[in-house]
This record gives structure tokens, sequence and C-alpha cells, in this order.
């Protein structure tokens, strides 16, 4: 998946992007789709790099945005507005007036007050937003508790009690058209059974609102497909039919409905991988410890979630064993550990390291915390 010829004489750290893995995955994807009643929106939080978006783009995929300024990326990069969906809790009046100037597809809307929020601005510039209610359905997706979204407890959606609420809101407001339902319950789920749950729910929410005289065309059922971090190399594509097979058996749709989806993580995170050479080698009275010019600076999600990436050492010499190490970034917190007690082949400075499937929140959740400096990505 790395291509050491072609990082070894660059400065780190990077990100490297595999394009053809990339594209191989969003052919699959496009395939698994076609056919089926199902409408592919791209997360585009999970990699904002101007070539990654303009990949997608290019095989019609739409864009869920959760910014103005992704917004505004998607159509740079040539998404069609139309495709381009805008999620999110906290959407401020100039990103709302963006999206109804660039005449996006839809509004996934969070709550009763951002519904009088949405159709006063539409109301003021004369157009119409069309729109989807984000329903909260409570429903545990067995992932870290940080990207569980679809609990009661979370602060995100609308709750189910309230729906009835939102309806008469809606139907009380001149400028807006409900035209979906939007969910999501969490992110890097790799089991089936949460994705049904939510689809008996879906059916019996869309059959609330039918029986209140509501028709649904969008369900959206959001994103949270998983990859796998632990074999990455043996597994670089997810099983994007079987998910497919679960939402599109699990959804009893009517004529004219479709289901729309957003994975992020699961198009472009294993095409992806943080280049890091290695400063020491330091020896402890117990442990031995690696540490990279790479930190929590540059791939966040050890520190904030405890993920752990496959470390490859790209320039170990072969046959020379394997050791125990801690591996870690330089930053001046303790959070800044890629991994403990890591069997990795023996380990010099100067060693290059890919940290893998590192193209999901990696590059778009970096920082310049203590002014540190990212290098521009390699792409292969």
């Amino acid at each position: 998946m790395v291509d050491l010829t072609k990082i070894q004489n660059h400065k780190t750290p990077f990100y490297y992007y595999d394009l053809e893995l990339l594209r191989a995955t969003l052919r699959h994807i496009t395939e698994a789709a076609a056919g089926r009643p199902v409408t592919v929106h791209y997360a585009i939080k999970a990699n904002t790099n101007p070539v990654i978006l303009r990949e997608v783009a290019a095989f019609g995929i739409g864009a869920d945005c959760v910014s103005g300024a992704e917004i505004e990326a998607a159509i740079s990069a040539g998404f069609a507005p139309e495709s381009i969906f805008f999620a999110g809790v906290g959407k401020t009046d100039d990103e709302i007036i963006c999206g109804l100037n660039a005449g996006i597809g839809c509004f996934n809307v969070e709550s009763i007050e951002e519904l009088s929020v949405i159709n006063s601005l539409a109301v003021a510039a004369g157009k119409t937003a069309t729109i989807a209610l984000r329903i909260n359905p409570d429903i545990d997706a067995h992932t870290h508790y940080y990207i569980t979204t679809g609990l009661e407890e979370n602060k995100f959606g609308i709750d189910m009690r309230m729906l009835d609420k939102a309806l008469d809101t809606v139907a009380a407001s001149p400028a807006l058209v409900l035209k979906g339902l939007h969910f999501h319950i969490g992110s890097q789920i790799t089991t089936a059974e949460p994705f049904t749950i939510l689809c008996q729910r879906i059916n019996r929410i869309v059959e609330h609102c039918r029986n209140r005289g509501v028709e649904i065309s969008i369900i959206n059922v959001g994103g949270g497909m998983g990859i796998d971090y632990d074999n990455p190399e043996a597994n670089p594509i997810p099983d994007f039919s079987a998910f497919f097979d679960v939402v599109t058996n699990g959804i009893k749709l009517s004529p004219g409905q479709r289901i729309h989806c957003e994975p992020g993580r699961a198009i472009v995170a294993q095409c992806g991988s943080l280049i890091s050479r290695v400063l020491f080698v330091k020896n402890g009275m117990d442990r031995k410890f690696i540490i990279l010019d790479a930190g929590m600076t540059e791939l966040i999600r050890p520190a904030l979630y405890q993920a752990h990436h496959v470390l490859k050492n790209l320039t170990a010499a072969p046959g020379t064993g394997t050791e125990k190490y801690d591996v870690v970034g330089p930053v001046c917190e303790t959070s800044d550990t890629f991994a403990v007690d890591e069997i990795l082949p023996v380990t010099h400075r100067g060693d290059i390291f890919a940290i893998l499937s590192a193209g999901a929140y990696g590059e778009s959740m970096a920082s310049n915390y203590n002014l540190r400096h990212l290098e521009p990505p390699v792409f292969a």
C-alpha cells in the first residue's frame, strides 16, 4: 500500500495517499449501489484534501457537508450542488445562507429551533429550503462513546417524542419543504445489528409520518460503516454490498422513496498512511520507546479515541528479529502515544514508519499545536 521508492526522499511527517486504492474503493461502492434504490454521499469531514475530493466527485457521488466551508470545497471540487446535503447540530446563519445561495439538495435539520431559523432566513432570501428531519432513534451503535451519536443522551437530532411537534413546525413554515428523514447512529460500526435495528425504527417512523399525511422520499441512514483497522492490507476495501443488503432489505420502501447514505471513513481510510521518521530509540529502565517525528498533532485518533493503527517499519532490514516498543510522538502530552507494547522489527534512528489506515480523520483533524508543521501530502 506504501511505495517506499516514492517517499524516502521526502521530509517527514506527511500523508501518503494511494489514489489507485481510492479509485478501486470508489468503483466498488458505485458498483455495489448500482441497480439499487441507493444514493451515496461522501462525508467530506473524513478527508477534505482537494485532490481526494476531486477523485470522489469524478465518480458522481454526492457530498455530505457539516459546514459552509465544506459546501464551498465540495462545489469547487466538482460535486453537483443538488447532490450536497448539509448536516450539523450547530449551523450558523452565514452557513445556512451559503447553502441556500448554492442551491444544495437538502438541509438535515437537527432541532425544532433550527427549523425556525432556516425558515426565516429562506423567507428573507426569497428561497425555499428542502429539508430532512434528523431523528435521534436512541440506538446504541456499540462503538467508542465519543463517536456514538444516536443515543437519547447525545446532542444530535430530534427526539422521537418531539417528532409531531417538528412536523407541525414544518407545516407552519412557508419556506420549508420536508422531503426526508435523516439518521446517524455512530461511526466505525463493524456489525450489522445496529443498522438492522435502525431499519426497524425507520419503518415505524416513516409509517407514523404517513399516518400524519406526510410522505417521505429521502430516507437517509447516515454513515458509520467501519473498516478493518487490524488487518488493513488483507481487507483494504469494505464490503459495501453487505451494507447495502442490510439497509435495502430492512427498509420497506414505497414508490418514489430512495435510501441515502453518507460513508466517509469507509471510502478514504485505507488509502491514506501517515509517514514518519524515527527520531530516537530510547531505552528506559523497563521499556523501549520509538520516538517518531509525527505525533497527535498529525494523527489525533489514538490520543482522542484510544484507536490503534497498524505500524510498519518500512526500512527495517529483513531477518533482524523483533522487539517490544512503545511508539510515541514528540508532543509534550502523555496521550501522544500510538501504541504500547507493540512487537516490531528491531528499529533504529532514521527508520521510516507508515501508520496505516489514516486516510480518514487524519489530515482533516491535524493541528499546528506546538507550532508543528505537517509537510505536503504525497500522491501515488
